[in-house]
């Protein structure tokens, strides 16, 4: 059929062909993927599209083999055969951030931090929290695994790491050695031991309801490890070799996990004995921040909420060290040690720096909770502190980093009109199996694709970067992996951030 008209020069296009019906799909995918409702009805972020987004961006982060309702189709199986230097079964879990090796310690964090955020703020996560959950167990399967597989050993990291930094290549492609590491007796790890403890233990209440058995079984391997950490003392980087102290060696000792270890034992079984170790942990030490290495703030707040909500006044020493790392961190504050970029960002580090504001605006946010539902109020010297006073703060920290900022830039991967396109992310930044099948080299993935100036080729959605620096300057630059990698840890506490604020600024 000719198509051209009867009637003269108007003509009808020609169907396209399948090469064009690809390519327009593409583009429609494309025009998908960038249009986002960042700002809702209220003027502020759409929080439950970054909720959204923040909880979808651990699918990228998977290692193992994936599940057929994988949703992030640019990564595929890897690592298939972790542990098997040990002979034992180390599949799964997350790579932390845009590297191929896999750290038990920060991963720990993640789990317990991902857990919490579902145990407080579960309820205002309306249909996400099916996904929230399903990101909890990825995680809490593989420390299972790690915590139960050889008696007296807790198996904490998989991959030479510095092998692994040397290369640039997919997790599908990876062929570094993937050595095993772990602590026992006589290779003491209190940190991470006491962490992962947390982290099973905080899971197995995400579970209590939806699958008592794997509950029970988290929480019986959560009081095993715990028990490891408590009666052999030691960093595990003293001990583990392998040169993983360099990445995640505990700079803040030991001590701290095993007063947050403790907390959660107690939240999990009620026992007096978690309650009576916690006394023996006790300190004053001010703290103005909380992260994977660093767990006295976190403690402390989670300690409060039996304190306030609860009413145990045997837990008040606590709430008032809580209290004073809020002192410290509220920008009008006497006793504030916390510096503010000229844009408003806390900033805490020249290395990974949203990794705190998000943790901080977590116990923010957490705090608020507790705070709302006693009607309890606190003072900073002369300046009164209320759950508003909280909200307020997380909530300009959140927002900043969805792109209320100096550089209008969302710091979250695919949300808002403006994001990093070249993160610091070996999977990201390198085409995906499906596109190129073809093996891509350790050092090929340098030459070819780390040192490229185009966008990376696969939209981790969801992924929070470094964020700015002390003058909210971003170049967006892969190479600078201080500003430019995201991580789980930096992800993980936001979910819970992005959760309350979705439940109090609707849309």
């Amino acid at each position: 059929m000719s198509s051209t008209s009867a009637a003269g020069p108007m003509t009808r296009p020609a169907p396209p062909s399948s090469q064009a019906l690809v390519l327009l799909a593409a583009v429609a995918v494309s025009l998908l993927l960038s249009r986002s409702s960042h700002v809702a009805a209220g003027g502020h972020p759409d929080y439950a599209d970054a909720l959204a987004k923040a909880i979808l961006f651990f699918q990228g982060q998977r290692s193992g083999q994936l599940p057929p309702d994988q949703a992030v189709t640019w990564r595929s199986n890897s690592g298939l055969s972790d542990g098997s230097a040990a002979n034992v079964d180390l599949t799964g879990g997350y790579y932390d951030g845009g590297d191929n090796a896999k750290f038990g310690f920060p991963m720990a964090f993640t789990t317990t931090m991902l857990s919490w955020s579902v145990l407080e703020h579960g309820g205002r996560m309306k249909a996400r929290v099916r996904d929230a959950r399903d990101a909890v167990r990825w995680g809490a399967d593989y420390l299972l695994k790690a915590a139960t597989q050889t008696p007296g050993r807790l198996y904490v990291g998989v991959g030479d790491p510095g092998a692994d930094h040397r290369c640039w290549e997919r997790p599908e492609d990876m062929d570094t050695p993937r050595a095993v590491y772990w602590v026992s007796a006589s290779a003491p790890g209190s940190d991470v031991a006491a962490e992962t403890a947390a982290a099973l233990a905080a899971a197995s209440m995400v579970f209590r309801a939806a699958d008592r058995a794997y509950s029970r079984r988290l929480l019986a391997a959560a009081r095993g490890v715990m028990e490891l950490a408590v009666q052999h003392q030691g960093k595990y980087s003293d001990f583990v070799g392998g040169d993983v102290g360099a990445y995640y060696q505990s700079y803040s000792g030991y001590k701290d996990e095993l007063l947050w270890g403790s907390a959660w034992l107690l939240w999990a079984t009620n026992s007096s004995s978690y309650l009576a170790y916690l006394y023996s942990l006790g300190d004053n030490d001010g703290v103005d921040m909380f992260s994977w290495d660093n767990k006295l703030a976190g403690a402390r707040v989670l300690l409060s909420r039996r304190a306030l909500v609860n009413g145990d006044t045997r837990l008040e020493p606590f709430r008032q060290q809580a209290e004073d790392f809020f002192c410290r961190i509220l920008r009008d504050s006497p006793s504030s040690t916390t510096q503010y970029t000229p844009g408003g960002l806390m900033h805490k580090s020249g290395y990974a720096n949203l990794q705190y504001v998000t943790s901080a605006s977590f116990l923010l946010t957490t705090y608020a909770k507790y705070m709302a539902a006693t009607k309890h109020t606190f003072s900073c010297q002369s300046l009164p502190v209320t759950a508003t006073s909280l909200r307020a703060l997380a909530k300009q920290q959140v927002d900043y980093i969805l792109g209320a900022n100096p550089q209008g830039m969302s710091y979250m991967v695919n949300f808002g009109a403006r994001w990093p396109q070249r993160i610091h992310h070996r999977a990201s930044s390198l085409p995906s199996v499906a596109s190129h099948p073809a093996h891509i080299g350790c050092q090929e993935g340098f030459q070819s694709y780390f040192y490229s100036s185009g966008a990376n080729p696969n939209v981790h959605t969801g992924a929070v970067v470094g964020g700015p620096d002390e003058h909210d300057e971003f170049p967006d630059d892969r190479a600078d992996y201080a500003r430019s990698e995201p991580t789980t840890y930096t992800n993980a506490p936001l979910v819970g951030c992005l959760a309350y604020l979705a439940g109090t600024y609707r849309t």
